[in-house]
């Protein structure tokens, strides 16, 4: 099995120590998301077992191949690099990213991506955006029913999960809603394809270049990896564990090329 190349050139839940240490600009809380972890790295992962008569490995090799991928570690970094603009001087590699054919999916996420990992890219970044901008427990329970397969990451332990709820603690706002005064913005910057298995598996990394605002503006680069698969015409999170947590870094700092992100660039339409 060899590792995805693209057609273009568990990370655990914020804490509050990390939130509070980048979200306060003065005696007050202000508040920012805070991680930065995820970038993939080009690794043969796993060796397939023999094929059986009909050329396809058996069930078993098949999980033994993408638990290998999904854990494969990552390189680590300094964790102030997500929180440090050192401009790269050399450019990335660029990742070529289709745009949503529907702009409001199910639970509102933006879907109708390609079969493609550049597709199942899009829509991890998606999924991500429309969960961090709203920063409401509601909504992350709505998406991750309509996106988290049977045997994916709990909605009690789904990393967006635990962000959202760490955000809302550590900005002291009761409930289960951002305060409608409280702003988040969310852009995808890189991205990477780990892995892939066959055509309907991958796993994809999607880094998030994250501002938030309170009572003063907080930014800081942020990551997520996830297994990805194809099924009812659409790409959702996979079964099994979560992938290796990948490094924190600042979107087009150097730590971030030099951990082989690629470069966010959407795909035009014609």
């Amino acid at each position: 099995m060899q590792p995805y190349r693209p057609s273009r050139g568990q990370p655990a839940a914020w804490s509050q120590r990390h939130l509070i240490a980048v979200l306060c600009a003065t005696v007050t809380v202000a508040l920012v998301l805070i991680a930065g972890l995820a970038f993939a790295i080009w690794t043969a992962l796993a060796e397939p077992s023999a094929p059986q008569p009909d050329g396809l490995p058996p069930v078993d090799d098949h999980l033994a191949i993408r638990d290998r991928i999904a854990a494969d570690p990552m390189p680590s970094t300094d964790p102030q690099a997500a929180f440090t603009p050192d401009t790269a001087v050399l450019p990335a590699g660029e990742i070529l990213v289709p745009v949503p054919a529907v702009e409001a999916g199910p639970a509102g996420v933006p879907s109708g991506f390609p079969h493609t990992a550049e597709g199942a890219v899009g829509q991890l970044a998606a999924i991500e955006k429309t969960v961090l901008e709203a920063m409401s427990l509601p909504i992350v329970r709505e998406v991750h029913s309509q996106w988290v397969q049977p045997g994916g990451p709990a909605l009690a332990d789904w990393e967006l999960t635990r962000n959202v709820t760490a955000f809302l603690e550590a900005a002291r706002q009761p409930g289960q809603d951002k305060d409608p005064a409280t702003l988040v913005r969310v852009t995808p910057a890189a991205a990477l394809v780990k892995g892939a298995d066959g055509p309907d598996w991958v796993v994809v990394c999607v880094l998030l270049d994250v501002q938030a605002l309170i009572r003063a503006e907080s930014r800081m680069g942020y990551g997520l990896c996830a297994r990805m698969a194809w099924a009812d015409g659409r790409w959702q999170i996979a079964p099994g564990e979560p992938p290796a947590p990948a490094p924190q870094v600042w979107p087009g700092s150097t730590a971030a090329v030099e951990s082989g992100w690629l470069d966010w660039v959407e795909e035009v339409g014609e």
